[in-house]
């Protein structure tokens, strides 16, 4: 109305408007606001929603792989340097736990759908119920989410924001990082004439969420291993879904070699293990007889005792006629029992209990085992039968009794293709890694085999790209190239542990450490010497081969916690963690203070799992904040990286690469945004 000249009738509907919301009861006022937010959020999706269609109607991108590539090659750039400059490019992007998601997870999945429809009302070819079906699926949502109470009713612990990072990885960079990784490849193939590699990563991802303890009490270590075990757990799984699509995929029978030679391998292993596994419950096995139509050697020449009963059949009674099933006796403890009485490992339990099953009916009278299952059915509660079925089906048996139900056995499926046999290996080492996590983060003891988990990037890499090479050398590019060359690229990308995670302390904490070690043993006060004496005392130690730190030490509560955080970083390795970030660093000594530790550490690691510990030392990344920490920052690593020790380290362990971090939070407070 201002606009248009009317004034008056402006200022008058202002008023109104003014009196009438200072008039509202709290409940009115609530209600109003919160449908301001939700409409502001639905028109920011619809916003959004609308710009990508626009986009997708421009005949050119600018900005594009393709267009950038161009221009670099048109403006003097060689095809060579172009290629090279590409695939050696790192650029790693970090999740930072500040500022928290505002946004409930539940919302964020409602907005995803709401996007999704209005994606699909732009279908040409919908028909008029659909987009009558369609409004009613999007006003279904907006009730739904009107519904919802949007706000956390407790604050978030650091797990919380981790999982919501997590989140972020499953919801869009899962699908987004080899959507884009291809339009890469394809626009370096076009100005160069050759793709990107498959296994080049010119992202990748870090996280602090989990690992930032500066300031925050809650971030613990045993928050910083829960998370990077939460982390892994939720790579192997995403891999899982993966590779089930892979199976569906690559049905073909034509393979390479190579890939031939891997399946039989695979195949063999398994019969075998069926074959000991069949041999505990029967005389012989169908798998002993045949296998892929070749005929076993020779039968046996009788049959065995009682071969005219069912197998499982208890006749001592006189009265049942029907087979029983000996299921764990009430001794086997649940996984979440820690007291002790009883087995904690539930794999063993239960083998142990199937070991005694096959015993009791081999001959078909129960003997050496749990006699649970020998008197009458009567005998049992529907509950304590319930819970027992319960424990059983939740057992390792149970489990692989229901896959075999899933999938037939081996004997039954001699034409399977060989990418399905070497994928469906790939998804039960999966599987059994992602169990032993599960352990793991329930604090519960694992016997698995580790030559039955995957702990590298490149164990599970390996089997991918012979299926790779396979396709290619077969003809089968197009469908090497998608599927499978986009699960490549995320291993490539998230590795085991989706995003590395970086941990940051404040200084003075390692100098409380180091002060309370030299103090035990009585070498003064660490803090109280100068910088030279700080240095020589840490390069000398750092050049020994034995642990400063005695095992018998007692520490205040503060520095066990630092003490404990680096021994979390020796189990962990760089394998899980990315930087060790040091804030408020104003010198040399706090590096090589962390260093020091680290190394400590390791040794005491290693030492009581009498082996390496698993990766390299992590980076040690002083991050700069003050005014006058940033004008000394040149000074600080000129002196460091003088220093023979470190110097050879930095070149021996990270590639001669010293990362460094400037802050302008506090030095923005210290001398203005324009000076930071």
């Amino acid at each position: 109305m201002r606009q248009a000249g009317i004034e008056d009738t402006a200022e008058l509907l202002e008023k109104q408007l003014i009196t009438e919301i200072s008039n509202m009861t709290l409940e009115e006022a609530l209600t109003l606001a919160r449908a301001f937010s939700h409409y502001l959020n639905l028109m920011g999706i619809a916003e959004t929603h609308h710009r990508v269609r626009k986009v997708r109607s421009v005949t050119h991108l600018s900005k594009s792989c393709d267009d950038i590539f161009s221009q670099l090659v048109q403006g003097g750039v060689s095809p060579d340097d172009l290629y090279s400059t590409v695939c050696n490019q790192e650029v790693e992007i970090v999740l930072t736990a500040h500022p928290t998601q505002i946004n409930r997870r539940t919302l964020q999945y409602k907005h995803i759908r709401i996007a999704h429809l209005l994606d699909y009302n732009d279908r040409p070819d919908l028909g008029h119920e659909d987009r009558e079906m369609l409004i009613e699926d999007l006003v279904r949502e907006i009730t739904s989410i009107w519904q919802t109470d949007e706000l956390r009713r407790h604050k978030p612990t650091p797990v919380d924001e981790a999982r919501a990072g997590l989140n972020i990885v499953e919801q869009s960079l899962w699908k987004a990082v080899p959507h884009y990784l291809r339009r890469v490849s394809n626009a370096l193939k076009k100005h160069t004439g050759k793709p990107l590699p498959l296994t080049c990563t010119p992202i990748k991802f870090g996280s602090w969420m989990g690992g930032d303890r500066d300031g925050n009490p809650n971030v613990t270590a045993k928050v910083t291993k829960d998370v990077s075990l939460l982390s892994r757990w939720m790579a192997i799984d995403l891999y899982i879904r993966e590779i089930d699509g892979l199976r569906f995929e690559l049905s073909m029978n034509q393979c390479s070699d190579r890939l031939s030679r891997l399946a039989h391998e695979i195949l063999e292993t398994e019969t075998s293990s069926h074959d000991r596994h069949d041999g505990r419950n029967q005389p012989f096995s169908r798998n002993q007889l045949k296998f892929h139509g070749h005929q076993a050697s020779s039968l046996p020449t009788q049959l065995p005792p009682r071969a005219d009963l069912p197998a499982c059949t208890d006749c001592n009674d006189g009265e049942s006629q029907y087979p029983k099933l000996e299921l764990p006796r009430t001794d086997y403890m649940p996984l979440s029992r820690k007291d002790g009485k009883g087995s904690l490992n539930s794999e063993t339990s239960f083998q142990n209990s199937s070991e005694n099953v096959s015993k009791s009916f081999s001959n078909g009278t129960p003997v050496n085992g749990p006699q649970l299952a020998t008197g009458h059915r009567g005998s049992f509660s529907s509950n304590q039968l319930l819970a027992q079925r319960k424990l059983f089906a939740e057992s390792q048996i149970g489990r692989s009794s229901f896959h075999k139900l899933l999938e037939p056995s081996l004997s039954e499926r001699p034409g399977i293709a060989p990418y399905r046999i070497v994928l469906g290996n790939v998804k039960e080492k999966l599987m059994k890694t992602r169990r032993r996590l599960e352990l793991f983060l329930e604090d519960l003891p694992c016997e698995c085999d580790p030559w039955d988990c995957y702990e590298t990037m490149d164990q599970l890499l390996e089997p991918l790209l012979i299926c790779y090479e396979s396709l290619q050398s077969c003809g089968a590019s197009v469908l090497a190239d998608g599927r499978l060359a986009d699960l490549i690229r995320r291993v490539a990308t998230f590795g085991m542990v989706l995003m590395k995670l970086d941990l940051r302390q404040e200084s003075g904490r390692h100098a409380e450490t180091l002060d309370a070690i030299t103090r035990y043993l009585d070498m003064g006060t660490y803090s109280e010497w100068d910088e030279e004496k700080k240095l020589e005392f840490l390069t000398r130690e750092l050049r020994g081969k034995r642990p400063l730190v005695p095992p018998s030490i007692e520490v205040a509560p503060d520095v066990k916690e630092v003490l404990d955080t680096f021994r979390v970083a020796a189990e962990l390795g760089s394998d899980s963690l990315g930087a060790y970030v040091i804030s408020m660093a104003s010198n040399a000594s706090d590096v090589l203070a962390v260093e020091l530790l680290q190394k400590d550490a390791r040794l005491a690691v290693s030492g009581e799992l009498g082996r390496p510990c698993p990766g390299r030392m992590l980076r040690v990344v002083p991050l700069f904040e003050t005014v006058k920490d940033l004008r000394g920052a040149g000074s600080v690593i000129r002196k460091l990286l003088s220093i023979d020790w470190y110097r050879e380290h930095v070149i021996k362990n990270h590639n001669g690469h010293q990362e460094v971090m400037v802050g302008y939070s506090d030095s923005g407070k210290d001398a203005g945004r324009f000076t930071a």
